[in-house]
């Protein structure tokens, strides 16, 4: 599937010009099946030792636009859409947490992580906000890059005061258009932020991963 808008606007002409089409097509693409993709969570270093201490992650926060389980594209810096017939596997942020949840729990480095809101109560929480999260068009759409951004604070639980506070981001070119190769890039800026994202959490909770 390869992203275009200009036909995407003239398969809805199309449309408008047969007579009593209009409804049953715009009743055909509600109910449409959109193909879902999932990131896979990064390869990470294995800890040395397991600290007896838990980690509770917070669904990350975000805007409403992107609080959803579509695709999210930008032609241009001040317009948004969606990738069409696309969707991610769940909303992004829950997504996004459960990224980063296999993340931590892949490095063996605490005895406990869990999520909230679903309940467990850890050491510490990490607390999040994505403020970007799609993929941006060149301006003649013939490439586009994936960019995340997202600003993390680890809290102590007993009262609530902050540990660090840090900001990662990661941009990824895609191989092209397509919307494969868009999810790449998309997984590939994933796997950057999520390693930096695990190393720092863990360093702020006395562990220190081995170099990659």
């Amino acid at each position: 599937m390869r992203y275009d808008r200009r036909g995407v606007l003239t398969g809805m002409g199309a449309l408008a010009l047969l007579p009593g089409c209009g409804a049953l097509s715009a009743l055909s693409d509600a109910t449409a099946v959109l193909d879902a993709y999932e990131l896979r969570a990064p390869d990470v270093p294995q800890a040395g030792r397991m600290l007896q201490r838990g980690l509770s992650i917070e669904p990350p926060g975000t805007t409403g636009a992107l609080d959803v389980d579509r695709i999210m594209i930008r032609p241009n810096p001040v317009q948004s859409q969606y990738l069409p017939g696309a969707r991610w596997s769940d909303d992004m942020p829950r997504m996004v947490q459960s990224l980063m949840l296999r993340s931590f729990e892949d490095t063996g480095a605490l005895s406990y992580i869990g999520r909230r809101p679903l309940g467990g109560s850890g050491d510490v929480a990490l607390i999040s906000e994505i403020t970007d999260f799609q993929a941006e068009l060149s301006a003649d759409e013939s490439s586009a890059v994936t960019r995340i951004r997202l600003t993390a604070r680890m809290v102590r639980e007993r009262d609530a005061s902050i540990l660090a506070r840090r900001s990662f981001q990661a941009v990824a070119p895609a191989a092209s258009t397509e919307t494969l190769d868009i999810v790449q890039a998309f997984n590939d800026a994933s796997d950057e932020v999520l390693v930096d994202l695990v190393r720092w959490g863990l360093d702020v909770m006395g562990v220190a991963l081995p170099a990659a």
